[in-house]
């Protein structure tokens, strides 16, 4: 009971920001009026009219006499009414103040503008869960220029998220309504990375059912929710530990191969990368030898997937590009740069 407050408090609060404490004000002060009425319609029996005017006299301190004569009874809930009517007023006008202040009224605005920056997207990648491994993949998408939102229901992120410019949505990545917040009609990738290999699947039956076309990565914890995933719509599922155990594994086995993939991966000038070829691409319907891409762009090609899915490795210098083929390199970044300038955009 005390979880569920908690989420409902912060769900509140990303919803309102600053502007909740002035919103609890109101509605207590609501309270307190509506008490007001109850002492002089109820216990004092006067008309509604009456009693409607004699609590606005009350609470408002005017000083004017009282409408009828108050039996004790009246006298002392009276009392009770006038100090808990100014403390009320008291506290709504000092949020208020501070709402306009310390310009935390610009906050919830820009709360909103950021939603409607959300609603703009297209193209963009959904992540699902900000835990160990969710943190790792933002932070790898957000260095190579990708747009990036955030679905995550634990409230003490929020405000990494706001200090860090990270787009997200608060909430629970299993409801619709939270995904259709986070744009994934319009989104091209999902990556659901949350902690229970049961809310992976659940993510993955909604987005899937949200956006038919869009692409989605899952998390799996054990190799039985692998398939589970994939049945439920995933067209790519990995499970972190037998990764991470591969990868030990190779450093000892093939040390020299995996620091070079390290040095290709991870930023420096030497860059792996994919080139997906459209149709108006300068190399469509040419071979290796025609596209100059070893001579002219100092890049060599590792591998070619072809638009029906299959690999070819090492292609020979007679292996037409297709449209649709995507090219697997390996060179220095300013070479990628030439060749995205020339012939992919």
């Amino acid at each position: 009971m005390k979880k569920d407050l908690n989420r409902l408090y912060y769900a509140l609060k990303y919803r309102y920001g600053s502007l909740l404490p002035f919103i609890f004000g109101v509605i207590f002060f609501i309270g307190v009026f509506a008490y007001g009425i109850v002492i002089y319609s109820v216990v004092e029996g006067w008309p509604l009219s009456d009693s409607f005017y004699q609590v606005v006299i009350t609470l408002s301190t005017v000083g004017f006499q009282e409408t009828y004569a108050l039996t004790d009874r009246g006298r002392m809930l009276t009392s009770i009414l006038i100090l808990l009517g100014v403390g009320t007023f008291a506290y709504l006008v000092g949020t208020f103040t501070q709402v306009l202040v310390e310009g935390k009224l610009q906050d919830v605005l820009g709360r909103r503008r950021v939603q409607k920056f959300i609603d703009s997207l297209e193209n963009h990648v959904i992540v699902c869960g900000f835990g160990r491994i969710g943190s790792v993949v933002v932070e790898e998408l957000m260095r190579e220029g990708w747009s990036v939102v955030v679905v995550e229901n634990s409230p003490t992120l929020i405000e990494k998220f706001e200090k860090e410019g990270i787009l997200y949505v608060f909430g629970d990545a299993t409801s619709d309504d939270v995904l259709v917040r986070a744009g994934v009609g319009r989104a091209k990738y999902l990556i659901t990375c949350l902690t229970q290999a049961a809310e992976n699947v659940y993510v993955t039956l909604t987005a899937r059912e949200l956006h038919p076309e869009m692409s989605i990565v899952a998390r799996a914890d054990r190799g039985d929710s692998i398939q589970k995933l994939k049945r439920a719509g995933a067209n790519k599922v990995l499970t972190p530990h037998m990764i991470g155990g591969k990868r030990m594994a190779q450093m000892i086995l093939r040390p020299t191969v995996t620091d070079f993939i390290d040095l290709a991966m991870q930023g420096h000038d030497l860059q792996m990368e994919e080139f997906k070829v459209d149709a108006d691409s300068c190399l469509a319907g040419k071979d290796l030898i025609a596209s100059g891409i070893r001579p002219r762009y100092n890049l060599i090609i590792i591998a070619i997937e072809k638009d029906s899915g299959r690999m070819v490795f090492n292609p020979q210098p007679d292996e037409v590009i297709s449209q649709g083929d995507t090219l697997v390199l390996v060179g220095k970044r300013e070479s990628f740069r030439k060749l995205q300038k020339d012939c992919i955009l």
